[in-house]
């Protein structure tokens, strides 16, 4: 065996120590997807309603407990979500350390995604399905020149809006993007998975600090649809009361960890 495969065998198995590691302390098992449709909002948690069209984005401020609601009340459309902290917006939303710490690419009720600081920026609610994708980001003019005339896509969508936020392109870090079933095979190649998807899907995020939150409504690259037909999403802003044993709050050591660090912060 060579260096680098001496190398390479080191690195693998002080991974899979750490993940074993990780592994013990992970729950045994999260609930199950969110009934479809989901249990109706009170209008008195209502903070805001709005749809965003196919092909266009969303931007809003987030306060930490409240929570946004983004339904696919109008048929299949993939919705890309990036996230920076109000207070800086140098910490953003971080998907290789929320992938990596909590050991699955499964976006799923029950999980949080962390900042690049480590702290938790939010928790997944509910959630309709797991069919979310946290690896590859969003479309690109290049991913959409698949499709005839012109078209919308998110990397663009969300230099505008940082534009509006007084950002630019270098402040536009991971993309979590909903409603897209994407996953790994077994030689590394990413796939669409279409047994993930649920007609009428949602997913309830809730803020675990005060945050800017960012939508772009545009096909992911591997959306196998050959026509450009993003529908509508509703998006409902709310807010509910925390419980004590919080599933997300509670749910593995690294989330516990990771309030932790948010408890830190705002001391």
């Amino acid at each position: 065996m060579s260096r680098t495969e001496q190398q390479i065998a080191a690195d693998r198995a002080r991974y899979e120590e750490h993940q074993r590691k990780g592994l013990e302390n992970a729950p045994r098992a999260l609930p199950g997807p969110s009934a479809i449709p989901p249990a109706p909002i009170a209008e008195d948690a209502v903070i805001h309603r709005e749809t965003v069209p196919g092909g266009w984005y969303w931007w809003s401020r987030l306060r930490a407990g409240e929570s946004l609601r983004i339904s696919q009340d109008a048929g299949a459309s993939s919705v890309a979500l990036t996230a920076w902290s109000l207070a800086d917006a140098s910490e953003r939303l971080n998907l290789p350390d929320t992938i990596k710490v909590q050991w699955t690419t499964a976006i799923e009720r029950g999980r949080v995604l962390f900042s690049d600081m480590g702290r938790v920026m939010v928790s997944i609610t509910e959630a309709g399905s797991s069919g979310h994708d946290g690896l590859m980001g969003g479309s690109t003019a290049a991913s959409n020149a698949r499709y005839p005339g012109e078209t919308r896509n998110t990397r663009d969508n969300l230099v505008l809006v940082a534009g509006k936020l007084g950002l630019d392109r270098r402040d536009i870090g991971s993309v979590l993007t909903l409603f897209a079933p994407v996953r790994v095979d077994e030689t590394g190649q990413f796939s669409w998975q279409s047994d993930l998807q649920r007609p009428g899907d949602f997913i309830d995020l809730r803020a675990e600090m005060d945050l800017t939150i960012a939508l772009s409504n545009c096909p992911h690259p591997l959306d196998p649809n050959p026509d450009y037909a993003p529908q509508p999403v509703s998006v409902t802003r709310f807010r509910l009361p925390v419980a004590a044993d919080d599933l997300c709050r509670t749910a593995t050591a690294e989330a516990v960890r990771g309030f932790a660090n948010n408890a830190l912060q705002i001391a």
